[in-house]
């Protein structure tokens, strides 16, 4: 579906990305990760035709984004951080008109319409002025206009942005819905985002890319000390004990497990497992639970970019 190669843009003299390479195949949920200025927003503005790239080629489901922008621009949908509405239209109207824009006849527009309408709870607003919706409904309306067309690919900007937490969650169940029907790209600087709805993920910092795989290849690539989640029935005390009995095992982490059990996150330099359990077992504790622990993206991404910025 997208294929850059050495993509890059200057503003002036800075670069806001530099030789971006990189493959989505179809029907991929992709995750753009990084801070605030890493270049995610000019990236997606360059995959949505709405910004030329100053050097580098990418190709849209085959077409070139800078010869072929009209045509792409009908196959794709954009949700940008601010969702692009006007706010005297009513719902209605506004999605009406975007589908016109995109291309669909009067008929396919009202019957797609009526469709996203439903798909996104709010047809009980749709006579009403986009002005008068609460943040949430707009941001609904925002993804509505973005997926009117039926596009191959979908591109989301931030697009939890300024949601409260309920909000946060029926946004990212609605995306999640969308899994299979389009092509979809999302980024965000929140980590959780990224985690829960994507298949794969980019980690984007100061224009480039430092990383990219899966959460579980990123995890297997980044962490620099083997973490097993332990839980037995025996006191906080004795468990602790017992865990220091293993050369080079060190408990990072207690707390209460159920039914009366202690879970501890222990680390080491290497597979402590078989040591474990059976120090454990040797200490008259009741092993229930004795597993690898997951690596938080948090700190695969936290170690990615200061390992950048201390290069």
């Amino acid at each position: 579906m997208i294929v850059a190669d050495r993509l890059t843009k200057f503003y002036g003299e800075r670069p806001a990305i530099q030789d971006l390479s990189f493959t989505i195949e179809k029907g991929q949920v992709v995750g753009l990760l990084g801070l605030n200025g890493a270049g995610k927003s000019t990236a997606l503005r360059i995959l949505s035709c709405l910004l030329l790239p100053t050097s580098g080629r990418v190709t849209i489901d085959g077409d070139d984004v800078v010869t072929r922008a009209h045509e792409i621009r009908r196959r794709v949908g954009y949700l940008p951080e601010v969702p692009p509405l006007y706010p005297e239209m009513t719902v209605q109207g506004y999605l009406t008109f975007v589908a016109r824009l995109k291309g669909l006849s009067a008929k396919s527009a009202a019957e797609r319409v009526a469709e996203v309408l439903g798909a996104m709870s709010i047809a009980d607003v749709a006579a009403d002025p986009i002005g008068t919706l609460s943040l949430g409904y707009r941001q609904r309306v925002g993804l509505a206009q973005a997926i009117v067309h039926r596009p191959a690919l979908l591109i989301l900007d931030e697009p939890i942005l300024g949601l409260d937490p309920v909000q946060i969650v029926d946004m990212r169940q609605r995306i999640r819905a969308l899994r299979g029907e389009h092509t979809i790209l999302i980024s965000s600087h929140i980590l959780s985002e990224i985690s829960q709805t994507c298949d794969r993920i980019f980690v984007l910092h100061q224009g480039k890319i430092v990383a990219q795989g899966t959460e579980d290849e990123l995890s297997a690539r980044f962490a620099s000390q083997a973490r097993v989640v332990v839980e037995a029935r025996m006191s906080e005390a004795e468990l602790t004990k017992a865990v220091g009995t293993v050369a080079g095992a060190t408990v990072r982490s207690t707390k209460a497990g159920a039914e009366g059990t202690v879970e501890v996150v222990v680390e080491s330099e290497r597979d402590v497992r078989e040591e474990l359990s059976r120090a454990i077992v040797g200490a008259g504790g009741g092993l229930m639970c004795l597993r690898p622990a997951e690596v938080e993206l948090e700190s695969i991404f936290v170690k990615l970019t200061r390992a950048r910025e201390a290069a």
